[in-house]
């Protein structure tokens, strides 16, 4: 300590810091500081504490929740002893006590507590021996017998030095309180963010807006979302005030503008932070990431009995990286949809801060991202339009424009994507890419983080930066879990998960000691030890080991939260948006996608153009051509209409036969985030029915113009009936294109059925050759479009007197759907639209299975 300068000294919880004038000491959750708060209401990097050359002063560093100085709240200011610092709130903020330096023997050096030490869990026996590795793997002439290592308390959420070199938190997920050993929801026993006191006859209104009584800064949060309210006989009730994401009691979604009693136990929910009653006290708790996260004893099985997933077992610590590999065929992509619900596991539990997420869903996905493989976003659109599309979809509706925008703006910066926000997504690099999709799910600010395969396909460079990007949302106060193939990066991760083949663990621990635990020098090696002994127990191995008793072996300590199953219509997640807001909201961004891709735009302008102008090649009028005498007939007519009918079919069913199935990724991680299914598949019948019908009008200007029609029409102009039966052959066309779209697992697959769907109407048009009265033949042709289409045209044209008869000693004997009146022509229309209204249901039915099982039960 220079002369001159006043010794200071710190205290904070039992501890005590001798300041050092010489540094500056920083204040805030961020495990590297020097003082560190589990408290949310304290931002990352808070304050700082510095010696200015003439006194000691507090600066705050752009807190959320302000710096205080003996209850007012200070941007920088002097300190002394005697002086109190509260952060985060006056009353009740963490308090640092600030005091003389004692005498000199009693001082302990700079930097360094003198009471309490810093939190350090006990190091389980089996590390008082250091670790030796396994030699590489021989086949056993007997059973492995490995040692076994003592079990030690809570190991799988250990100790924060096993976390490496990239430790993100200090903190650990603890798990026992008086809330879990009521039977009730826990907290991982944290202390409550804040409090707030009730009263009888008082409501308390939470909500976004600042009139509220409890504002909740949190998008996810309607503007006035529930309220609190005492009855009449003392108790304490809430009622959701027709929220858009819900308010739940313990984990079950309440009917909008319903309510419940609460009881000593039960947990009230809203967006990120939940509540709880104790006496006439409200604790909230705000899910800033200090969460557990743990599988148990998953396991997966398809049809035929085969397991995909055996008896997996893993507990994640909070705000940690942690990467799973394996062979092709370890289960890694179920994992996946195991832990984030997409495909709940048939045995086991999945437990986000030991509540089941498989019963709790429609609360807690609104606290887990997913990122697949494929980019969840159209690559058509720019950043900002495409994230503003996103949050539109996921944030309630009365969120502003404003809000969104704030909220779109924080992410980008925070992924150093701002300076690219207004170019196209195809345009950037494959890292970039994935950036954007992980910017998409961290608009929600989920807690935890699953990525799948997020540097495939890209390079070394690329693969580094994506790893990196995850170290840092993980150091931010996030779980992340990332499936991947790549092993370069490894080393940055906290937690190390190894799928042997057939689905289940072969190690889960430091990366670092990995392979050591294998007793191979490369990855590679152990890779060739997986598929050459396919049939040694991998599993077996890992429970027999001493890493198993460290990390993993406590797995079932904890009891998970119980929950009263809810009926299943709860289950689903509630939409953020009405319905006609979901319906507009995708039909701008669809026109939007498609008014970006050039090619698509013009390649629907030309289609029609060159279908039109094949039937104008065709010399030939459509009216009879000798009105006079009814013997002589237009050979012609019928190859002209079927012209026409087969290249709206065409174009029709080609605009939509991709449509689904290149969306595919998108639609199954909205529809997760709550968008309605029925929404969706109207925006495309009404964006794609309209170019459609543009195409159909096109089409029938050109094949129609210069020729002789009839001089009336059945119930309208001739020309008109024969385009309005055109453009009704290409919408349930259309119609048929999703139906093919939806059933395909790959776009490739797409071309062929396309063509032969063409090739279909051609035959059934009833043109080429004789189809009524033909049994078998006649029904099969009433599932074909073309058949009720060209019949339409038909009725208009009288086509059945105007093309030579089919056998001409019965010249009456006509094809009944071809009849010259009004019914048949108002039949032919009504069939033919309800082909599509059926293909419409059917492409409902099949996008159910691309959305989360909980979803679908």
């Amino acid at each position: 300590m220079g002369r001159g300068v006043p010794e200071l000294v710190l205290e904070l919880n039992g501890r005590t810091w001798t300041l050092d004038p010489s540094r500056s000491y920083t204040l805030g959750r961020d495990p590297q500081g020097d003082l560190t708060f589990e408290d949310a209401r304290v931002s990352w990097r808070h304050a700082t504490i510095s010696w200015s050359g003439r006194d000691w002063v507090v600066e705050d560093h752009g807190s959320t929740n302000g710096t205080y100085v003996h209850g007012t709240r200070v941007q920088r200011t002097e300190i002394g002893p005697g002086t109190e610092v509260r952060l985060g709130n006056a009353q009740d903020g963490p308090r640092i006590g600030v005091g003389a330096a004692a005498p000199a023997p009693q001082r302990a050096q700079a930097g360094q507590a003198q009471q309490a030490p810093a939190y350090q869990p006990p190091a389980p026996q089996a590390q008082q021996a250091p670790y030796q590795p396994a030699a590489p793997y021989q086949p056993p002439a007997a059973p492995y017998q490995p040692p076994v290592a003592p079990v030690p308390q809570q190991s799988w959420q250990r100790q924060p030095q096993d976390r490496g070199a990239h430790d993100p938190g200090a903190s650990v997920p603890r798990q026992q309180g008086h809330a879990a050993d009521a039977g009730g929801p826990v907290h991982s026993d944290r202390s409550p963010t804040t409090f707030h006191q009730l009263a009888l006859g008082r409501v308390m209104r939470i909500g976004r807006a600042l009139e509220n009584e409890l504002v909740v800064s949190d998008l996810q949060v309607s503007r006035h979302h529930a309220e609190f309210h005492a009855t009449p006989d003392g108790r304490f009730e809430i009622r959701d005030l027709g929220s858009h994401n819900g308010t739940y009691v313990n984990g079950q979604q309440l009917q909008k503008s319903g309510s419940a009693l609460l009881g000593p136990n039960d947990i009230v929910a809203v967006g990120h932070s939940t509540f709880r009653l104790v006496g006439d006290r409200l604790e909230e708790f705000v899910d800033t990431g200090e969460v557990s996260f743990s599988a148990r004893h998953l396991t997966v099985t398809v049809d035929g009995g085969k397991q995909i997933l055996k008896d997996v077992s893993f507990g994640i610590p909070e705000k940690s990286l942690v990467a799973v590999i394996g062979p092709s065929g370890s289960g890694k992509s179920t994992l996946l949809k195991a832990l984030t619900g997409y495909r709940p596991a048939d045995q086991g539990d999945v437990l986000y801060d030991n509540r089941d997420l498989y019963k709790q869903f429609a609360e807690l996905r609104q606290r887990i991202g997913l990122v697949p493989q494929d980019d969840i976003l159209h690559k058509e659109l720019t950043v900002t339009k495409a994230l503003k599309y996103a949050a539109k979809l996921r944030f309630p509706a009365d969120t502003t424009a404003a809000e969104r925008q704030a909220r779109i703006h924080e992410v980008l910066v925070e992924l150093k994507l701002d300076i690219h926000k207004d170019k196209m997504v195809t345009s950037l690099s494959g890292g970039q890419r994935k950036r954007v999709s992980v910017a998409l799910e961290l608009l929600t600010k989920p807690s935890l983080l699953f990525l799948d395969e997020p540097t495939s396909g890209l390079d070394p460079g690329m693969d580094r930066d994506v790893m990196q990007l995850l170290r840092g949302l993980a150091d931010d106060g996030r779980t992340v879990l990332v499936v991947t193939h790549s092993v370069a990066e490894l080393a940055i991760c906290d937690k190390l998960l190894v799928m042997a083949p057939g689905g289940a663990v072969a190690y889960f621990g430091p990366p670092e000691e990995a392979l050591n635990f294998f007793g191979y020098d490369t990855w590679a090696d152990v890779f060739s030890a997986f598929e050459n002994y396919r049939d040694y127990d991998w599993a077996g191995r890992w429970r027999g080991s001493q890493h198993y008793q460290l990390y993993a072996a406590d797995i079932d300590a904890v009891a998970a939260q119980p929950v009263t199953m809810a009926p299943p219509q709860q289950l689903r997640p509630p939409k953020p948006q009405s319905w006609p807001t979901q319906l507009w909201t995708l039909i701008r961004r669809y026109v939007s996608v498609i008014v970006s891709d050039k090619f698509f735009l013009g390649l629907m302008v030309v289609l029609p153009v060159v279908l039109g102008a094949l039937s104008v090649v065709i010399p030939a009028k459509l009216g009879l051509a000798a009105p006079a005498d009814p013997q002589k007939f237009n050979g012609k007519a019928g190859p002209i209409v079927m012209v026409l009918a087969v290249g709206i079919s065409l174009a029709g069913a080609a605009n939509s036969v991709r449509e689904l199935i290149k969306e595919r990724v998108i639609y199954e991680r909205e529809r997760a985030t709550g968008l309605s299914r029925s929404a969706y598949l109207m925006s495309k019948v009404i964006v794609l029915g309209v170019i459609t019908v543009l195409q159909g009008v096109i089409i029938c200007a050109i094949g129609l113009s210069g020729r002789q029609l009839p001089e009336e029409g059945l119930v309208m102009p001739p020309a008109v009936e024969v385009c309005v039966s055109i453009t009704a052959l290409g919408f349930t066309s259309m119609m048929v294109g999703l139906v093919i779209s939806s059933l395909v697992k790959t776009a490739e697959k797409t071309m062929p059925l396309l063509v032969m769907f063409a090739i279909v109407q051609v035959v059934f048009t009833g043109v080429l050759f004789q189809i009524f009265d033909s049994p078998g033949l006649e029904q099969l042709a009433w599932l074909a479009p073309s058949r009720w289409g060209v019949a339409a045209a038909g009725t208009t044209l009288d086509l059945s007197r105007l093309m030579p008869p089919w056998d001409p000693e019965h010249p009456t004997v006509l094809d009944p759907l071809w009849e010259h009146s009004a019914g048949m022509w108002a039949t032919d229309l009504v069939v033919l639209l309800a082909l599509g209204v059926v293909c419409g249901f059917a492409v409902a039915r099949l996008l159910r299975r691309h959305e989360p099982e909980v979803m679908r039960k």
